[in-house]
């Protein structure tokens, strides 16, 4: 039964910081205690435990404008945040875990600014059949937390364009996500008001305030305190280890731990060229590849065994295998431009 809670907010928006400070929470929350704890990313995207970061996230374009990618703990899809997404986790111990009541909070925090919203599908929160919040959740056998994400003015365009990838080109034995119709809570709110103006109805008093990212945390913070009806206590920094979140942050921030998991799959890509026709047949293993096959009608057959070569146990990240390439030495011109545009073909292809 929970006789304490408390809520922390996390006044960074770098997500290998915001992951390793809810790790932390998570192994540090009593019995009989429930934390919320509320962040915020920038520019990054959230893949779930078990997801290939290949097929969920156009790496390269992301990291080119700056973003991060980062796998969480919990299961479930991938997800875009920025500055207008808030995020949301509850930690307990496993026997304290209540989903409905967590949920609750969500609600009534919602409700406050006029706004009816709904839990539906696989633990989505949508409103009019539209999704403003996505949930996952993770349990260490002894503590257990549920997180999810509050679109309240989130970019669609950059969520569209950092999530949508071509499939015909990847096979994965990973989990994939399944994507919703997403919505921001500024819009259902410009709708509730267009509404009431269309039928004519006072908005006065309908909502109680704007709704922005500091007033549903606010909004958040008073409904965690009505649902639990416990005394609220705010974690202060001054309380956090130090030293334990940068060592968790180091994790976090890892190659093995985002893109080097044990995830199997085939990459298969191709062009033709004066010089002859090309396709690549890659297979990745723990984000390394693994073994590459290739077609090509050139008649430099050497040049082709080279590129075979140079490919195995190559991170698979454009900007390594362009390393690799220009380290093949060079016979005759020919071979130079060829491996030119190999390269060229490579970073067209944005791994």
């Amino acid at each position: 039964m929970i006789n304490n809670i408390k809520y922390i907010l996390s006044s960074d928006n770098n997500p290998f910081h915001n992951l390793a400070l809810e790790e932390y929470l998570l192994s540090s929350v009593k019995t009989g205690e429930c934390i919320l704890y509320l962040w915020q990313n920038e520019k990054t995207v959230v893949i779930g435990k078990n997801q290939n970061p290949w097929k969920e996230c156009k790496i390269k374009e992301l990291t080119e404008d700056g973003g991060r990618l980062v796998r969480r703990l919990s299961g479930g899809g991938a997800v875009f945040h920025d500055l207008g997404n808030l995020n949301f986790t509850f930690l307990v111990q496993k026997q304290d875990y209540d989903l409905q009541k967590q949920l609750s909070v969500i609600i009534k925090a919602v409700s406050a600014f006029g706004i009816t919203a709904e839990v539906t599908g696989r633990n989505d929160i949508t409103v009019d059949g539209r999704k403003i919040s996505g949930n996952a959740f993770y349990s260490d056998g002894t503590h257990s937390y549920h997180h999810g994400t509050i679109l309240v003015d989130v970019d669609m365009e950059k969520l569209s364009k950092y999530l949508t990838v071509s499939k015909d080109k990847l096979i994965s034995k990973g989990v994939d996500s399944v994507r919703s119709r997403v919505t921001n809570l500024m819009d259902c709110a410009r709708d509730l008001e267009n509404s009431h103006i269309a039928d004519n109805t006072n908005m006065l008093n309908v909502i109680e305030k704007e709704i922005n990212i500091n007033t549903m945390k606010e909004q958040l913070i008073k409904a965690f305190s009505s649902v639990y009806q416990c005394q609220l206590v705010q974690i202060q920094d001054t309380a956090i280890d130090s030293n334990e979140i940068n060592r968790l942050q180091e994790k976090y921030s890892s190659w093995e731990w985002n893109y080097g998991k044990k995830i199997e799959f085939d990459y298969s890509f191709g062009s033709r060229f004066d010089w002859g026709n090309i396709d690549l047949h890659l297979n990745i293993e723990s984000g390394k590849i693994n073994t590459c096959q290739i077609y090509s009608d050139a008649m430099d057959v050497w040049f082709i065994d080279s590129l075979s070569e140079a490919f195995l146990n190559c991170n698979f990240t454009s900007d390594d295998i362009k390393i690799k390439l220009d380290l093949i030495p060079r016979r005759e011109s020919l071979t130079d431009k060829m491996i030119q545009d190999v390269i060229q073909l490579i970073l067209k292809e944005g791994i």
